[in-house]
């Protein structure tokens, strides 16, 4: 018999096949059909047949040899203490780009955890370079159709891979997606762009090459590297202007109509950034191909604007035929840099329909990570506080309420990046604070009605995507 692996149970699902079985929390599950489970997806794929004999350990130290007969989709209905059920892998990259890097000293540990887990990429979409995979690895994800999966490229030119992530065994990436590709696996990519790194030519090689894995890598990403004040000692990246900006664009949309003729897919996708950057109006929503890259900022803000006056238009068309009950008030929103000029034509839309509510928006600089930070989920309590109490101080009614996007928050949990909570802000500004999710009725509902968003706890919280 294999050497057993251990996964304690902390949870029976009432009425499931594991409860059936007298299996309780605290018992540990050591093998499934005489197989060591080494994490969540063997664990998925062995419970898949319909005959299964599985060993537990009982919390007085009994084992069990329990025989099941299942339907194929049957859960047995347990969960485990890990959800992943092994130890989460951390990058072996030491990215030029690296956002982490880039982090002041003296932030929650969390923060500082660099994942690179092609299972964490298919369970919550995250993003691995693959630099930590074995041949047995990329294997499994064939064998168990782990899909889709979403891969940081940053560049096919195998010699700037390697230094890019200063990693010697970057440079296979056009081996492992060949095999994915094979594999017939659905792919997604992005690029972190750098200037005068891969961008240019190498960036025009880099799309070329990865068309040729289409349909199955069905998009890729371009985005511009975050850039903090804490770079010290790291290599020396520049911002992109607003005439760089207009060279991605084009380069990028110089490319779609092509892919789209042939495989039905624009493929090749400028983040957010670069049309705020380059001021330029999003593209069109069919552009999008259904916002495969939603979450990694790709389409975002012309989700966010075309979800904005729906639901506008909505209430617009309640208001005539019969009026919305919407009291007088001031209330505050604030947003970063990068969003300022779109949530001020949201909200001049807002007060034009309703003219007694009127909407302060605060465009908060990122003085905790530097100005050159523009994204909203990247301010702190701090920067909030510190703004908001100049503005009072200079005469500025901010209303009784504050609202905020919840991805100022971390995962499931009231906490800003710098640890000071929502209660402690609504202390220091003596003001009510509104969570909103990041969609466009969402917002409306918030500002006419003061509705936020609960928030759940989440077993494992980190900020998503710091390479971005």
């Amino acid at each position: 018999m294999p050497k057993k692996a251990e996964h304690k149970i902390i949870k029976v699902h009432k009425d499931s096949i594991a409860e059936e079985l007298q299996i309780e929390p605290g018992d540990v599950l050591l093998t499934i059909n005489d197989e060591v489970i080494d994490d969540i997806f063997d664990y998925q794929y062995l419970i898949k047949d319909e005959y299964l004999e599985i060993l537990i350990r009982k919390a007085n130290g009994e084992e069990w040899l329990l025989d099941i007969e299942k339907d194929y989709d049957d859960d047995l209905g347990m969960d485990f203490e890990n959800s992943l059920m092994s130890e989460y892998r951390s990058c072996s990259n030491k990215c030029i780009f690296c956002f982490i890097d880039q982090m002041p000293k003296g932030m929650r540990e969390t923060l500082y955890f660099k994942d690179d887990d092609s299972r964490l990429s298919f369970l919550q979409g995250n993003y691995i370079t693959m630099t930590n995979m074995k041949e047995k690895d990329i294997n499994r994800i064939i064998r168990f159709n782990l899909a889709p999966i979403n891969i940081s490229v940053q560049t096919t030119n195998p010699e700037l891979r390697c230094m890019m992530l200063h990693n010697r065994f970057a440079g296979n990436i056009m081996t492992n997606l060949q095999k994915l590709y094979e594999g017939h696996i659905e792919m997604n990519g992005q690029i972190v762009l750098c200037k005068n790194v891969n961008d240019g030519d190498e960036l025009v090689r880099s799309i070329n090459d990865l068309s040729k894995f289409l349909p199955f890598m069905r998009s890729v990403s371009v985005v511009p590297a975050g850039i903090t004040k804490f770079r010290e000692g790291l290599y020396p990246l520049e911002t992109f202007t607003k005439e760089d900006a207009c060279k991605v664009i084009d380069t990028i949309e110089s490319r779609q109509q092509e892919f789209f003729d042939k495989f039905g897919l624009h493929f090749i996708h400028a983040s957010d950034e670069w049309y705020i950057t380059a001021e330029r109006d999003f593209p069109d929503e069919s552009q999008y191909d259904g916002y495969i890259q939603l979450e990694n900022g790709v389409g975002m803000m012309r989700l966010f604007i075309e979800e904005f006056h729906e639901a506008l238009n909505d209430i617009k068309k309640k208001n005539k035929k019969k009026p919305v009950s919407i009291k007088k008030k001031t209330l505050t929103i604030t947003t970063g840099a990068l969003t300022y000029k779109t949530i001020c034509t949201f909200s001049d839309a807002i007060m034009k329909v309703f003219p007694q509510i009127t909407i302060n928006v605060v465009k908060i600089i990122n003085n905790f990570f530097g100005e050159t930070i523009t994204v909203t989920g990247l301010i702190t309590a701090t920067d909030i506080i510190d703004q908001l109490l100049k503005l009072r101080a200079q005469g500025t009614d901010l209303g009784k309420t504050l609202h905020i996007p919840i991805n100022m928050l971390r995962m499931g949990e009231d906490v800003f990046l710098d640890d000071l909570t929502i209660t402690d802000v609504e202390k220091a500004l003596n003001m009510k604070i509104v969570v909103n999710e990041c969609n466009g009725k969402a917002f409306v509902d918030s500002m006419l009605y003061n509705k936020g968003t609960k928030r759940n706890n989440s077993n494992f919280n980190y900020i998503k995507s710091f390479d971005e």
